[in-house]
């Protein structure tokens, strides 16, 4: 495996995107898919407070409201309803769809790693006409590292701390984005390599780095 994505990661560019708060905006969908996990449970549940921190699986958010012994039976009824609630309301994030295409369009693969669960992911990306070459889902932090090493990405991009030490476990640069919850201080403390307000200005930087990692 590491010698198939030392062969990718040398001839094909290979740029991995996180999904909530990068390439989509989805908060208005989780939350309304934690008010109505929160009526069905008669659980209360913060969900401004919890689209306010989006990065990690729902498992370890659920267990700020939920007892341990129930976060796994709540967490599968959150992915089961998840469809019903959370995609219609969710948009892309500006320049979204440009910056898929802008790796596309220089001959590469663009993949999304998160940590949503996949199918998941996908209606997300089908519905708001990404298209993505593969999405990977229900990994988080260092375990995007390993999915991102495995399939030879030299470039990760998202909006969370946790992607950055996920692009650092993978060997990746990292381009963090301010449209999350971590701000720009927080994203270079954690060893991002470019900090971009947004992806509207990501084929520009694309471009400029395929240029000097095939001069």
């Amino acid at each position: 495996m590491a010698d198939m994505a030392s062969h990718i990661s040398s001839h094909t560019l290979t740029v991995g995107f996180d999904l909530d708060m990068t390439l989509i905006d989805s908060r208005a969908g989780i939350k309304a898919n934690y008010l109505a996990l929160s009526a069905e449970t008669g659980v209360p549940i913060d969900a401004d407070l919890v689209v306010s921190r989006l990065g990690p699986p729902v498992d370890e958010e659920l267990t700020n409201w939920f007892p341990a012994d129930r976060v796994a039976v709540v967490a599968d009824r959150y992915r089961e309803t998840y469809p019903r609630h959370a995609i219609v309301p969710t948009t892309a994030m500006p320049g979204a769809r440009a910056a898929i295409e802008a790796v596309q369009a220089l001959g590469g693969r663009a993949i999304v790693v998160t940590a949503k669960f996949q199918p998941n992911a996908e209606l997300h990306c089908t519905h708001l006409g990404l298209t993505p070459d593969l999405v990977i889902g229900s990994l988080w932090a260092e375990a995007k590292g390993k999915a991102l090493l495995a399939e030879g990405a030299q470039v990760y991009v998202g909006d969370h701390v946790g992607d950055v030490r996920g692009a650092r476990v993978a060997g990746a640069v990292s381009v963090g984005v301010t449209t999350g919850p971590c701000d720009a201080e927080e994203l270079r403390a954690a060893g991002a390599d470019a900090v971009l307000s947004d992806l509207t200005s990501f084929p520009a930087w694309l471009r400029e780095y395929e240029a000097r990692r095939t001069a």
